[in-house]
């Protein structure tokens, strides 16, 4: 299989992993193009989010998405029109190379970041792969975790922060860990709207506050980290998934240009 060239050049801008939860049908189109509109000029490495399939939700009743087939269409029409790489979630081995003939990046989800079969394969394709921190995990473990995309020759590797188990309905970020977390040279992302969750909060959903992200993205600009994730929709509350979490369309530009200030003046201070 001949995969196409990627898209995503890391260079000195700051990555932003960025779009909502789901991809929800061929409006998701429309929401990519709400996007690039908003964010355009503000200068950072944008990779176009959003999954096909929501495998990890809290009910067994929960809406999943829209499947492989037809979410990996309307990714490749995005990547296609738009001319921006793409990233999306894997869950299983044989999602691998189907995904890579469309993502730019393939995301291993936070639960699933010790599967080792999934990480190898991941490797294979050649694709970047970014590994999400599990809740349950120690910062300076997820080197395991790059090192099995490694064996795999492959060390396009980006590794995500999105928070730890604090008791039973909460989520903390350990900012002072970074240094435990960080590993070689591969990039830092924090993801702030995951981060913000607070998982089955509310009964058969998970619950969150969108608006203590943008407080998380600063501190995480000022620490050093080398990109976000957001999650982002123009209706946040119409979405089927994350809705509490994410930042509303309209407030996404100012809270992003915030934290590129904040990383501007980290850059020049820590020289990373």
């Amino acid at each position: 299989m001949s995969l196409s060239p990627t898209l995503l050049k890391l260079d000195e801008r700051p990555i932003l992993l960025a779009g909502p939860c789901a991809i929800e049908g061929p409006q998701t189109i429309d929401i990519a193009h709400q996007i690039a509109d908003e964010i355009g000029d503000l200068g950072f490495n944008w990779v176009f989010k959003a999954s096909f399939d929501k495998a990890n939700r809290t009910s067994s009743d929960a809406d999943r998405g829209v499947g492989l087939e037809q979410g990996l269409d309307i990714l490749a029409e995005i990547r296609e029109k738009l001319k921006v790489p793409i990233v999306t979630d894997i869950h299983l081995p044989e999602h691998c190379q189907k995904v890579a003939k469309v993502a730019d990046v393939l995301q291993i989800p936070a639960f699933l970041c010790r599967q080792t079969d999934l990480l190898t394969t991941a490797a294979e394709t050649g694709r970047f792969v970014n590994i999400k921190k599990g809740q349950f995990l120690a910062p300076s473990a997820m080197r395991h975790a790059a090192a099995k995309v490694e064996a795999g020759n492959n060390d396009n590797i980006m590794l995500t922060e999105r928070g730890t188990f604090f008791g039973y309905g909460g989520l903390v970020v350990d900012f002072a860990s970074m240094p435990d977390f960080r590993y070689k040279d591969y990039p830092l992302i924090f993801d702030a709207t995951h981060s913000v969750q607070q998982p089955a909060s509310e009964g058969d959903r998970t619950g969150g506050d969108w608006q203590r992200a943008p407080i998380l993205l600063r501190a995480a600009a000022a620490a050093g980290y080398n990109g976000f994730f957001v999650e982002t929709h123009p209706r946040p509350l119409e979405s089927p998934s994350d809705g509490q979490n994410m930042i509303p369309l309209e407030n996404l530009k100012q809270i992003l240009n915030e934290t590129l200030g904040f990383y501007n003046l980290a850059k020049s201070v820590l020289r990373i």
